[in-house]
């Protein structure tokens, strides 16, 4: 497995042990990480605290170029909100662990220009499956059923 999406998914497992939703996502520059998160949501009570949101916010400022020339690897399908972000801050290349359990605006994304890569990975899969079974209001109240 690619050592990102791993990364990624790490993230994912974090959030699900501190009693969250188990969505990762790593921002990769230059071959290195320079963002890591998770959704922390109901760890942090807020709104917005997306995986995606949260690895932008452990970023820090970056130069506009930076965001252009970086891939983010998130667990899954990025939402709406997610995806505005991706779009806001340039990224060209979003590699999407599984879109099975939810699909966000992947298609919005790709009529941008923007690659998105969906790898389908069985842990992914599985680990948010897992969560839906046995959260499904805090599931349900996040992606807004």
């Amino acid at each position: 497995m690619d050592r990102f999406m791993q990364a990624a998914i790490d993230e994912a497992r974090r959030g699900y042990e501190e009693g969250g939703i188990p969505i990762g996502c790593v921002i990769v520059h230059d071959e290195q990480i320079i963002g890591r998160g998770h959704n922390r949501r109901v760890q942090q009570g807020s709104a917005t605290r997306h995986g995606e949101i949260d690895a932008l916010e452990q970023c820090g400022r970056q130069p506009a170029t930076v965001y252009r020339e970086s891939r983010l690897y998130t667990t899954l399908s990025p939402c709406v909100m997610c995806s505005g972000a991706i779009e806001l801050y340039g990224f060209r290349h979003v590699i999407v662990g599984e879109n099975v359990n939810f699909i966000g605006a992947e298609e919005r994304l790709r009529s941008l220009g923007i690659t998105v890569d969906v790898l389908q990975d069985e842990t992914c899969i599985e680990l948010m499956q897992r969560f839906i079974r046995e959260r499904p209001e805090l599931w349900h109240e996040d992606i807004g059923k």
